[in-house]
């Protein structure tokens, strides 16, 4: 398997990493400035990992090749899924995480975060990784696959934190989807920092501070 292309903002002695993974068409320096906008305490011991999706064509796009994580067969994006591709590239992130853990981060100090596909696959990792993880952060997003959580979620990460925000006009993935996936994870008992904001598909300012405050209190081990 293809290892992934990745952006990364290294700092001299990391104790923290946060991979954060892109949407649809986009890549690796979508998310980049948005860190220097970040403030919380640990920021200058935490490593930014930026993973660039491989390109492939997009069913719903007429099959034009661009960065995906996954294909999109259906304009309801829930209801007709690539499984294949979901779970390939969460085989990716996951290796990205352990080779985190073999650079001498923790596994506990290391978040995944994600926007629309990229938080798709977020959610989908972080819940099946089989060891602890400091926190998902799902933004504009949704819970992919989520028929299989109940069997596939490992322990390890059962009390892990979610930072899930989402917008109220957001155009791409409806809020409905975005508060049925956060329903369903509440009724499994996860713990949800739940943020809906007055936006479309997008990331605001507000957002970024609350993202912020809960770096504060996720980064801290």
């Amino acid at each position: 398997m293809q290892k992934l292309k990745t952006l990364e903002l290294n700092v001299p002695q990391a104790r923290y990493s946060v991979i954060w993974l892109h949407g649809l068409g986009a890549d690796g320096h979508d998310f980049e400035p948005i860190v220097a906008e970040l403030d919380f305490k640990n920021k200058q011991q935490t490593r930014f990992i930026f993973p660039h999706a491989p390109s492939m064509p997009v069913t719903i796009n007429n099959g034009m090749v661009m960065p995906a994580w996954y294909d999109i067969v259906a304009p309801r994006i829930d209801a007709e899924q690539d499984e294949k591709g979901i779970r390939h590239s969460a085989i990716q992130i996951n290796q990205l995480i352990e080779t985190e853990i073999q650079r001498g981060i923790e596994s506990k100090n290391i978040l995944l975060a994600g926007f629309s596909q990229g938080g798709a696959i977020a959610l989908h990792t972080g819940l099946r990784f089989n060891k602890p993880l400091a926190g998902i952060m799902a933004l504009s997003t949704y819970l992919p696959l989520k028929n299989f959580v109940t069997t596939e979620s490992d322990i390890a990460n059962k009390d892990i934190t979610l930072f899930y925000a989402h917008g109220s006009h957001d155009p791409v993935i409806p809020i409905t989807l975005a508060e049925a996936s956060n329903a369903f994870l509440t009724q499994l008992d996860y713990k949800i920092n739940w943020h809906c904001y007055p936006m479309e598909h997008s990331v605001i300012p507000q957002e970024i501070d609350d993202i912020s405050h809960w770096l504060d209190k996720v980064l801290t081990s």
